[in-house]
């Protein structure tokens, strides 16, 4: 059973966000940002569907939970994204300076952390690994399905 208010509890939100997008034949990426303990944007990938290659689901998200708070930073602010965010993501997040990440599975091939964490704003702080193997098993279903 889920503790509300943990950071299983927000990685699950963002699984269900993951899934919509698995739903709509998108890779299954969710996102979800948190504030004061209150979920203020949830997100998934829209690529395919808005035709747009900036439409991942951390940019999603900050757009979503800046306009929420009318500011364009996000410092007391947590964002829960099922994938380790790519390299244009993360400089988003570095211009949000949001407090804290937490990203489900790692990305091998386009994760920012093969750059180093200096990507991120100074005084944002990392976590990963959350729900690390639900994530990582919704993307690669995901591909081995599209390879068939």
């Amino acid at each position: 059973m889920l503790t509300i208010y943990s950071d299983d509890y927000y990685m699950e939100q963002a699984i269900k966000e993951a899934q919509k997008a698995a739903d709509a034949g998108e890779i299954p990426v969710g996102a979800v940002i948190v504030c004061q303990k209150q979920i203020i944007a949830r997100a998934h990938n829209q690529t395919q569907i808005l035709n747009d290659v900036t439409a991942h689901a951390e940019v999603m998200a900050i757009t979503a939970a800046s306009s929420y708070l009318g500011s364009k930073y996000l410092k007391d602010c947590t964002l829960y994204v099922t994938l380790e965010p790519c390299i244009m993501c993360a400089g988003a997040l570095y211009w949000s300076q949001i407090d804290r990440v937490v990203y489900g599975a790692s990305d091998e091939k386009r994760g920012f952390m093969r750059y180093g964490k200096d990507l991120l704003h100074p005084a944002t702080k990392l976590e990963f690994g959350i729900k690390h193997d639900t994530c990582s098993k919704m993307v690669t279903d995901f591909f081995e399905k599209k390879r068939k």
